[in-house]
């Protein structure tokens, strides 16, 4: 997303907010040191499609590193920060988020680009791109900020109208599934004692044929027996 389409964007630029595709061409050729996955991000343990897709709601709109605000948000119970933190590394493809802080960004935007990355100097471990330099000092790490600020980040009239899902609590979601469970349980319960209910009639009648069952059972007997005229 270039820095005019991101400040300019209307409110409905929230729910659009969608990384270029690179279906075709060189830069969608596997190589030897990245991998197929890479930019769809990988998924951490415990993770799905579904949550992800929050998640990147989630850092447009209180910016990377404020899981405090997404954990008060409720939009993914559950998650700790360190399961989020680790998340949004794969997203981003690379294990430094520090000079993302704070910033509202299209998180898989960032990790398309740093798909494409290649040369000796780039390292990746989980499909993230790793720091083989020396520690970035407060001062680097600032100016890569400043210039993310300007190249990726969207304006406070999109990332303030993107509205999240409030998902229900895990305690909440399993007392549902009990519940259903319970409900499933009692419905087998019927069906079974009907299919009882089946086959003890079928015994009773195999056991005390009717008249008309002793008739017609040798009638057909007969039949099978009388020669041809």
């Amino acid at each position: 997303m270039s820095a005019n389409s991101s400040k300019t964007a209307g409110p409905a630029a929230a729910h659009t907010v969608v990384p270029r595709s690179m279906p075709t061409g060189q830069r969608n050729v596997v190589r030897s040191n990245d991998s197929a996955s890479l930019w769809n991000c990988t998924l951490s343990p415990g993770w799905t499609q579904e949550e992800v897709q929050i998640l990147r709601k989630a850092l447009l709109r209180f910016g990377v590193g404020n899981w405090m605000k997404i954990i008060e948000s409720e939009c993914l119970p559950g998650k700790t920060i360190a399961q989020m933190n680790l998340q949004t590394q794969r997203m981003l493809g690379q294990q430094s988020t520090a000079e993302f802080n704070g910033l509202h960004i299209d998180a898989l935007q960032i990790g398309q680009i740093n798909s494409t990355k290649q040369g000796p100097e780039i390292k990746r471990k989980n499909n993230c791109i790793v720091n083989t330099g020396g520690k970035l000092t407060r001062d680097e790490i600032e100016k890569r900020r400043v210039a993310h600020r300007e190249k990726f980040e969207v304006s406070a009239d999109v990332w303030k109208t993107i509205v999240l899902p409030k998902q229900d609590s895990p305690h909440v979601v399993l007392e549902r599934k009990r519940e259903e469970l319970k409900r499933l349980r009692a419905e087998l319960d019927e069906v079974l004692a009907e299919i009882d209910d089946v086959e003890r009639i079928q015994l009773l009648q195999s056991a005390n044929p009717s008249p008309d069952n002793e008739a017609a059972t040798a009638s057909k007997e007969l039949g099978t027996k009388r020669p041809r005229e």
